[in-house]
């Protein structure tokens, strides 16, 4: 975290119109203060860009965060501390400035910054309180795939905390400075039944006094274990809960539909589907360009689909060929305009093929049964395995002939050769033994 205050009066809106305003310091001496502020380390970088853009007068001005976390009114830490993140990674980045690749720093860091593990029990150790308020501040995730792994562990951590307490209140303070995908994100974690309320950062000092604990989830999916584990295990381990102990049938993903009311076109859509008989959603696509099937080989392999599996009828969320005419072939990608369309829409499937993107995590919540297709290339990346998914993988047969410690896709050859071995055959193959 970082804690600071604000050189001059602002107002910051937030992509679903949240106003957050920050108010010039006027008594520095009081440290329990609605007018000292606490956010998330990259919340802060983005921040003092939307600060200067403003003009120079506008600064935020870091206040020593042992200071402020010693009042007796401050909230306990659960789960790993993140005690001094911004002295400690501030002092790095001025010792190691010669480095310019900024992977290597971000290693180096991970070596200075607590990651030891913890235990939750034994922080909750000594408090009777019947009802308790806990507070997380920062982003549980970057990408749609890890929000929905970071709510699964949080509904474990939520059990965790009903099972010693008789009322637990989560409230959730997303980065927003900078987060084009506020609105996104504050959906996916206000889905979850048991959140109670998902706001924005920044918060200030005696708002968050107001709690009894509080999680700091700065720069998590930054640091070691997060590259090591799977993302649910990685969130539980920063919680201080023993992923190994939970069973893997407790892992499983929860997408609440109940409140969401699709546009009558699509349910009409899918109703019609529903009575020709099965459908498949083909999902080729990624915003990762390494995760991504070739264009030219998806199209290939949706024709091979829709000859090959006379049964279904092969559904798209993505524009993949606008020339294909078929009847079993149905692109739904103007009605999947939100996290929710596209639930709903994969809820409705009978199976799935995607590549490594969100929608196998979504279809687990549904117990739809998935073919993913992984490639190689990512090897930190440690994917979930699901009762109701079987994987592919495709080896990345791309050759970096840089010579330098920066990647230069110019010098990356073959890069797509892998995905030709890719074959339907193979994939119905998997598909026919759910």
């Amino acid at each position: 975290m970082v804690i600071f205050r604000a050189a001059e009066n602002i107002n910051i809106k937030t992509t679903d119109g949240t106003l957050i305003k920050y108010s010039k310091l006027k008594n520095p001496s009081n440290l329990f203060n609605e007018n000292i502020y606490i956010t998330t380390l990259e919340d802060f970088q983005d921040l003092k860009n939307v600060f200067s853009s403003v003009g120079k007068k506008y600064k935020a001005k870091v206040i020593d965060e042992a200071r402020v976390r010693y009042l007796s009114q401050f909230p306990k830490e659960l789960g790993i501390s993140n005690l001094n993140e911004y002295s400690i990674t501030h002092n790095l980045d001025f010792k190691y400035k010669q480095f310019s690749f900024a992977g290597i720093k971000e290693e180096i860091k991970s070596l200075y910054l607590n990651e030891k593990k913890t235990d939750i029990n034994k922080q909750l150790e000594g408090f009777f309180k019947q009802d308790i308020t806990l507070a997380i501040l920062g982003n549980l995730g970057l990408t749609i795939s890890e929000m929905i792994c970071a709510c699964t562990a949080l509904r474990i951590l939520h059990k965790k905390l009903k099972a010693k307490f008789k009322n637990v209140k989560i409230d959730i303070y997303l980065n927003a400075s900078e987060n084009k995908y506020f609105s996104r994100d504050k959906l996916i974690f206000a889905n979850q039944t048991f959140i109670n309320k998902v706001g924005a950062l920044s918060i200030d000092v005696k708002k968050i006094c107001e709690y009894d604990f509080f999680i700091d989830a700065s720069s998590v999916t930054k640091r070691s274990y997060y590259e090591q584990l799977p993302h649910i295990d990685a969130w539980l381990y920063k919680f201080g809960i023993d992923y190994k102990s939970i069973p893997k049938t407790e892992k499983y993903n929860i997408i609440n539909l109940q409140m969401y009311r699709p546009k009558d076109e699509l349910k009409k859509r899918l109703d019609s589907l529903k009575t020709k008989g099965k459908t498949i959603l083909f999902h080729p696509f990624s915003a990762n360009i390494t995760k991504s099937i070739p264009k030219e080989i998806a199209i290939s392999l949706l024709k091979e689909l829709i000859l090959k599996l006379p049964d279904y009828t092969i559904v798209s969320t993505l524009k993949i060929d606008s020339k294909i005419d078929e009847d079993r072939y149905i692109d739904l990608s103007n009605f999947s305009k939100s996290f929710l369309d596209f639930a709903y829409i994969v809820s409705n499937m009978t199976k799935i093929i995607t590549v490594n993107t969100a929608t196998y995590h979504i279809a687990e919540a549904f117990f739809i049964p998935t073919v993913v297709i992984f490639t190689n290339s990512n090897k930190k990346e440690s994917p979930h395995n699901y009762e109701t998914s079987k994987a592919i993988y495709v080896e990345d047969k791309s050759k970096n002939y840089s010579q330098f410690i920066f990647e230069n896709d110019a010098l990356i050859f073959h890069k797509f050769d892998g995905w030709n071995n890719l074959k339907a055959s193979k994939i119905i193959k998997l598909l026919e033994t759910f």
